[in-house]
This record gives C-alpha cells, sequence and structure tokens, in this order.
C-alpha cells in the first residue's frame, strides 16, 4: 500500500495537468456573443490562425474546404459544424457519425448518396470536429436529440420536414432513441454497424471502473481516458469504442482471432484511409489530431461513454417496435384499399396511390416498416450475428431487414460505394 500512495498521487498530479487545459477553456462565447460554459472548438484557436492556408489544408481535418456546403451554427450549447450538399429536390438524408470519429468519416458515403440524387447533411457532435463542447451537460440520448433538431432547423425552411436517418457506430443508438421521439420526421431508419444492442458482457472491468464506478476522480478518469483512447495503426485493431469493451474471440472473426482487418484483408479501422479524397490521411490521424487541437474532446467522449444509450437492453428499442408495427399496420391497409379500388375499378391511378401515402403514412413517418442494418462480418465492436439475433428479438424478423459486408467496424468509410447501394436500394422499397 505504501508503495502505491506515491503512485497514485503521481498520476493525480499529471491529470491535474491534462485537464487544465479544458479548465480554463471551460467559460466559452457563443457567436452572437452570450456568455456560456463551453470549451471551444479549434476553429477560432491562435493556433490555427496562425498557420497559413497551406499548412491549414494539410491538416488531417481542415477547417476549410473538407466537405461541401460547410456553416457553423450558433446554438445555447455553442457552434455545431454542419456540412449539406446535393441536388436541392433531392430526398434528404441526414447521418450521424461515430464516438471517436468528426463526421468526415462519413464524407465518402455521403458523396455516393448525393451522387445517387439525395441531398445530405452531416454534421460534427459536441465537442467533436469544429463543434464545441458544452461541459454543464449530460452527454446522454437528450443532448444529442437537441443538436439534431438544431442542426435541422439550421437548413433553408422547408427542406427537412421528412428524411432518411442514417447513424453509424454511436449514431445507431443516437438514431433509434431519436425515432423514438421524432418518428413523423423519419422516411426511414438505417443503422451501420449500429450501437445500442451490444451485450452487457463486453463490457470489461476498466470500461466500468472508469465511466460507470463513479470511484475515481474525475480528472484521473480523463486521464486514464486521454492515455487509452489514442489510436495507433500498429497496435490498436478498432474504433476507441472497441478500447473500452471486450470482444469474445469466437465473435469477434470468423477465424476465431481478432485480426483488426477487412474480411478481404483490407485495413482495419484506425488505418483505413478517411477518405478517397485523402488517401494519405488514415483515421487514426484525424482522431490523433483531433484529441491533440479539441481540448473538450475527452471530456465530451468520457460523457458520452457514461450516459448514451450503447449498450443493451434499452427501452428505446421497445418503443420502435411498436412504432414500426404500426407503420406495417398502415401500409396493409393501404394495400387493401389499393387492391379493392383495382377491383372496382380495374385499374388505379396513380395520383390515388399517392394520396393514401400522404393521407396516413407520410403523417406518421417510418413508412417501410422495419429497420435496416448494415453489418461487417468482421466486426469486433458490433457483433453481427448478435446484433441481428437481438435486433429480431425486440423488433421482430418482420421490423428487420439486414445486409452484412465483407468488412470490420469501418465498413462505411472503406466501403462506402456498397453500402450506399444497399440504402439506396432500401430507400426505394
Amino acid at each position: 500500500m505504501a508503495a502505491v500512495v506515491p503512485w497514485l498521487r503521481g498520476m493525480l498530479a499529471q491529470a491535474k495537468g491534462v485537464v487544465a487545459e479544458s479548465s480554463d477553456a471551460a467559460v466559452g462565447h457563443s457567436s452572437s456573443g452570450a456568455n456560456f460554459h463551453v470549451i471551444p472548438s479549434p476553429r477560432t484557436s491562435a493556433a490555427l490562425r496562425g498557420l497559413t492556408q497551406a499548412e491549414r489544408d494539410a491538416l488531417p481535418y481542415p477547417p476549410d474546404g473538407a466537405l461541401p456546403g460547410s456553416r457553423d451554427v450558433p446554438t445555447p450549447y455553442g457552434s455545431v459544424r454542419v456540412y449539406e450538399w446535393g441536388p436541392k429536390d433531392g430526398e434528404r438524408v441526414l447521418l450521424i457519425a461515430g464516438i471517436s470519429t468528426p463526421t468526415l468519416s462519413l464524407g465518402d458515403l455521403a458523396w455516393e448518396m448525393s451522387e445517387r440524387g439525395y441531398r445530405v447533411m452531416l454534421f460534427d457532435y459536441f465537442g467533436r470536429g469544429y463543434s464545441d463542447a458544452p461541459v454543464d451537460v449530460e452527454y446522454g440520448a437528450r443532448l444529442y436529440a437537441t443538436q439534431m433538431l438544431l442542426v435541422l432547423a439550421s437548413s433553408q425552411p422547408g427542406g427537412w420536414e421528412r428524411f432518411h436517418l442514417v447513424g453509424y457506430s454511436l449514431g445507431g443508438c443516437l438514431a433509434v432513441a431519436f425515432a423514438r421521439h421524432f418518428p413523423h420526421l423519419i422516411e426511414s431508419l438505417t443503422l451501420i454497424a449500429g450501437a445500442g444492442l451490444i451485450r452487457p458482457h463486453h463490457v470489461d472491468w476498466k470500461g466500468w471502473l472508469l465511466y460507470q464506478s463513479g470511484l475515481l476522480p474525475e480528472a484521473l478518469v480523463k486521464y486514464f481516458v486521454h492515455r487509452r483512447i489514442r489510436p495507433s495503426t500498429t497496435s490498436s485493431p478498432t474504433d476507441v469504442m472497441a478500447a473500452e469493451s471486450k470482444s469474445s474471440p469466437s465473435h469477434q472473426h470468423g477465424h476465431g482471432n481478432a485480426t483488426g482487418s477487412d474480411a478481404d484483408g483490407g485495413q482495419g479501422f484506425d488505418s483505413a484511409p478517411i477518405s478517397r479524397r485523402r488517401p494519405g490521411v488514415s483515421v487514426a490521424d484525424v482522431v490523433a489530431h483531433q484529441i491533440d487541437t479539441h481540448a473538450g474532446f475527452v471530456h465530451a467522449f468520457t460523457r458520452t461513454m457514461r450516459h448514451a444509450p450503447i449498450y443493451a437492453p434499452q427501452a428505446d428499442w421497445v418503443v420502435l417496435r411498436e412504432l414500426l408495427s404500426r407503420a406495417r399496420e398502415r401500409r396493409r391497409k393501404r394495400r387493401e384499399k389499393t387492391e379493392k379500388e383495382k377491383a372496382n375499378d380495374g385499374k388505379i391511378s396513380w395520383q390515388r396511390e399517392e394520396q393514401y401515402m400522404d393521407d396516413d403514412d407520410c403523417r406518421m413517418g417510418l413508412v417501410k416498416g422495419k429497420v435496416l442494418l448494415v453489418l461487417g462480418s468482421e466486426d469486433p465492436v458490433i457483433v453481427p450475428g448478435e446484433t441481428i439475433e437481438d435486433a429480431e428479438a425486440v423488433l421482430g424478423r418482420e421490423g428487420l431487414q439486414h445486409a452484412v459486408l465483407a468488412a470490420g467496424h469501418e465498413l462505411p468509410i472503406t466501403q462506402s460505394r456498397e453500402v450506399a447501394d444497399v440504402m439506396h436500394a432500401f430507400f426505394q422499397q
């Protein structure tokens, strides 16, 4: 015990140093000048202002031009970075990212969808990328649902009353929570390697100690998390959510061992290029850059692991089952009504069939009555077999459609074209 005390004191001293910078930045200002408690994003930092344009463009996540249609939206929780592009009259698709990466990780998928005629919108979570980090709120489903509504409201009026919602990893469980409360806004729901049904046995003792136990001082928690989540292209095989959980070796990969690579022998999450448009920049480069430059990142990550609906069981899924069941019943009645009209008239106009949809389905949302799951066959974070089994158990087989692609947890990054094909087919059903 005598040997432990000096070590613990040393760790606490180092931890105070790690969080001192965040503490100094805890009182920020909105773009309108209002005072509230935020840790400002790097977009306003002196270090960034001191760079030449060429140096800014060379950053792993450039502040300008990383994706089209950028805007910084002032909100009561700090500024939010938003991107929006694609045909103005196209169907809307809102994409929400994973826990560790800025929305740049879904850039290729967004490009794929826009090239198929969709108008897309993405945003950096609070505390990631170029969005500020509020310090006096809980980073749970309520905060992220509020952020999504603020992002939607920042677009041109009349454009986003209805949209396809797509959530990746952490974004999956947040999308389910949002759909529970705002189903009338959702045309369809797609979860790409989505969290929310991760079985509790995957949580290891370190994750429990850091996020659930309440035994450690917050400064010490942030110190350990800061060290724990820094990616490495040689030693970290999956996204940082996996660093906080354990997966059964028999479920991690088809051969029973964790290789951290795609099914076809490609690169794992950390070493995957962030985008085809930035082939020399890996996911690890972007995450490390974010950890180094965003003083609010560790705060946001820690609070999200503590409060977001990542692990099963989740009441949101039970409510979603009822919503989907109602949608399927509406579709059944519409088909019966259509068949009756055909029997009486011998034909039915597309205008009349569309009217049935307008009067009923479009007012209620989730019109397909099922959720699309897109999973990676070699994913050690969201294990395909477990996820499909558990999703069917709560939603019912008729409430689920799934596609398993040859990839790891990085599938929307490395397999953006294939994922877009699956999504497009689902949207058009």
